[in-house]
């Protein structure tokens, strides 16, 4: 059976890459779910939203927050290029859980884009938001 190729990058780092049976993101269009054969596509990531990836050796699903960027689909090769991302396995959870209600008192643009942001970092981590 087809494999998909993943890379999830940022301009630090690679932040994962492998073969996966299924990768999930939400775009500015909406959540898309991707298998292998999918046609091609380029979507605009939502800032302070979660990419998941189904790894095709049968392990965890990977779960990651990303901040802005694109998402392409061609010829079962994904490639996640954000502007900031973070594994969930990398959140410090109880800083993260500090951020997110330090930001959650706060109003405006940029305290809503804060806030989307370190809920997302704490769903990548599997926390309850």
């Amino acid at each position: 059976m087809a494999k998909l190729r993943v890379e999830l990058v940022s301009p630090e780092r690679e932040i994962w890459a492998g073969e996966a049976d299924m990768v999930v993101a939400k775009t500015i269009e909406g959540e898309m779910g991707i298998l292998p054969g999918h046609a091609p596509v380029l979507g605009v990531m939502v800032d302070g939203s979660v990419v998941r990836i189904h790894p095709s050796d049968g392990g965890e699903p990977v779960a990651a927050m990303v901040s802005g960027g694109f998402f392409s689909v061609a010829s079962n090769e994904v490639s996640v290029l954000a502007e900031y991302a973070e594994l969930g396995g990398e959140v410090d959870v109880r800083a993260a859980r500090e951020e997110y209600e330090r930001v959650s008192a706060q109003e405006g643009d940029e305290a809503a884009a804060a806030q989307r942001r370190a809920r997302a970092r704490l769903r990548a981590a599997g926390q309850e938001v």
